[in-house]
């Protein structure tokens, strides 16, 4: 089952007024995804436990010069949300090159946050003659420190009654992502938690943390740390990175490592700024991204 963009809440239509669109990637299992404007493609890819309305701000500020794309991962936002899937990492890649090639997607600026980095960073190691540029913001795609409190989501019992019993992980978000708390008025809280309202609804919030590749021996480790090696070959395009340098998660620890590996890179730093650096910031990024884009036009 998946929620329809009619049944979101009037306050959330207001801010998200894009219906958008549906593929399918496996018998029975849609993924929903937002394509606004014309020009040359800007694919946003979301993390955990948000979905495309997360990136609404840049559609409203990008769209009227360039085609933005925003797509919710299967198990997340309007996507199916089905009980038996596989949310590993290699199925949540293989689902974004789908959707690039079915729409045949070009000279695509990729921009990425949390677990999108990895999803979207993956999806650009598989098809990287079809991607022009790269812009970063709070990610990671190699071993580097983790909160107490999302390992311990991980354990057996713990993780299925914090965040799926009681929406745990989508409620640490609204608490610690963001700094100015302000900003959660007006249907921006109701959006966040709309699509996540049920114990069904929440499941891949749950496997996307049990999906966090710490142990040796766990099956998604290898393409992970894959994905990190993989970044080396996008250093001589143009990227840039925003960060948001109060994060408890993605620290700036994370930051200096795509430093080191794509030396070139434009980076911003936000010093009020907390892991959804895009609500506490949209205003300032969006200027940003038209001057990098525009640059490298």
């Amino acid at each position: 089952m998946s929620l329809s963009y009619n049944a979101l809440p009037e306050s959330v239509r207001k801010i998200y007024p894009w219906p958008g669109a549906d593929h399918e990637v496996a018998p029975g299992v849609n993924q929903h995804y937002v394509d606004v404007g014309e020009g040359d493609p800007i694919l946003m890819v979301h993390g955990n436990p948000t979905w495309s309305f997360y990136y609404r701000n840049l559609i409203h500020g990008l769209s009227d010069s360039y085609r933005c794309i925003a797509v919710d991962h299967v198990g997340c936002g309007l996507s199916s949300k089905p009980a038996d899937y596989e949310y590993r990492l290699e199925n949540h890649v293989s689902n974004l090159v789908k959707l690039i090639e079915t729409l045949d997607l070009t000279n695509i600026t990729l921009v990425v946050h949390d677990w999108g980095g990895a999803i979207g960073l993956g999806a650009a190691c598989r098809v990287p003659e079809r991607i022009k540029q790269l812009v970063i913001f709070n990610t990671g795609v190699f071993d580097g420190p983790l909160p107490a409190s999302i390992k311990a989501c991980r354990f057996p019992l713990i993780g299925d009654v914090v965040i799926r019993g009681f929406n745990g992980f989508l409620g640490i978000g609204l608490i610690r992502a963001i700094a100015d708390k302000k900003r959660l008025a007006n249907g921006v809280e109701d959006g966040f938690r709309a699509p996540y309202k049920s114990v069904a609804d929440r499941i891949t919030h749950l496997r996307f943390v049990q999906d966090i590749p710490l142990e040796d021996s766990h099956p998604t480790r290898e393409l992970f740390l894959s994905i990190g090696e993989g970044m080396k070959q996008f250093a001589d395009r143009p990227s840039m990175m925003v960060w948001g340098e109060q994060d408890f998660c993605f620290t700036t620890f994370y930051r200096d490592e795509f430093q080191k590996r794509l030396p070139n890179i434009e980076s911003h730093g936000f010093a009020d700024c907390n892991h959804w650096v895009i609500e506490d910031a949209h205003e300032r990024i969006v200027p940003l991204m038209r001057d990098f884009l525009s640059r490298n036009a």
